[in-house]
């Protein structure tokens, strides 16, 4: 059976595949278009084999909200070519959607999904097909809370989520706080969620810097304690300056708008080093 344009325009259009492969694989199967899906698909999953040992270390991070459920994707790449590829970004905000629709809460329930009735492995596989490219789910997040919000930065490298303790929280002030998380990375809401193992880390940091200084020992713990506040102005969310007025912090600037509202939680994602 002679293979058409018509025909290798319709396998394109289902996979996504290049023009060349599309005429190849409806040759093989005498221009039977489910067998040649089958054989692109079995492309990809052999790209992704061979490049089973590269690194993944780059790709797009999209994060997005729906009430109370917040979530943050990221599909790895080894290139920023790909990474910037139209359908490779349709791709992650197509899972993300996925995710939040069925309100994931782990990596593992986000591969086991399914988009208009097609595995999501499946999909990232016939991604590798067409770029030739290890591809990975490398990150996924989620919030909960009566109200969230998200931003994701420039070039889908960087993407963050809040959760706050009230609803119908304002949409720029939510958004302030989200990218408040993307600027400053805090380590956590507050001080009283700070872990344990950080907490000591700092104290021994600021006893060692304080010996280091020549003071007495007796008064190290207090000199630590001390450089423990700090670092709890600084690093956790509700006490950090505001990026956009350092005459406020965050908790002040939320008091603004309600005196009772406070983020509850956030996530962040960044695929480049802080």
């Amino acid at each position: 059976m002679a293979v058409t344009i018509a025909d290798i325009q319709k396998l394109r259009h289902l996979t996504g595949a290049g023009m060349m492969d599309c005429k190849n694989a409806l040759n093989e199967t005498n221009g039977d278009i489910e067998a040649a899906i089958e054989i692109i698909r079995k492309k990809g999953q052999a790209v992704a084999a061979k490049r089973s040992d590269r690194e993944a270390a780059e790709g797009c991070v999209l994060s997005d909200a729906k009430g109370d459920f917040a979530a943050i994707v990221a599909l790895q790449c080894e290139t920023d070519f790909v990474a910037k590829n139209e359908g490779f970004v349709a791709l992650t905000k197509a899972i993300l959607d996925a995710a939040i629709a069925a309100r994931a809460t782990s990596l593992e329930q986000v591969k086991a999904l399914s988009i208009n009735g097609r595995p999501v492995a499946d999909l990232i596989v016939e991604e590798v097909g067409k770029t030739g490219e290890k591809m990975e789910l490398g990150y996924y997040e989620y919030v909960e809370a009566p109200s969230t919000t998200f931003y994701n930065h420039f070039g889908n490298k960087l993407a963050t989520i809040v959760g706050f303790n009230l609803p119908d929280v304002d949409m720029q002030v939510g958004r302030d706080v989200a990218m408040q998380v993307a600027s400053m990375n805090p380590v956590a809401v507050s001080r009283e969620t700070v872990p344990a193992d950080i907490i000591a880390k700092e104290l021994e940091i600021g006893r060692e810097k304080a010996r280091e200084e020549g003071k007495p020992e007796a008064i190290l713990d207090r000199i630590a304690e001390g450089r423990l506040n700090k670092f709890f102005q600084e690093s956790t969310l509700m006490e950090q300056e505001f990026v956009k007025d350092a005459k406020m912090t965050i908790r002040q600037y939320l008091a603004a708008q309600n005196k009772e509202l406070v983020a509850t939680a956030f996530k962040r994602v960044n695929l480049n080093e802080d």
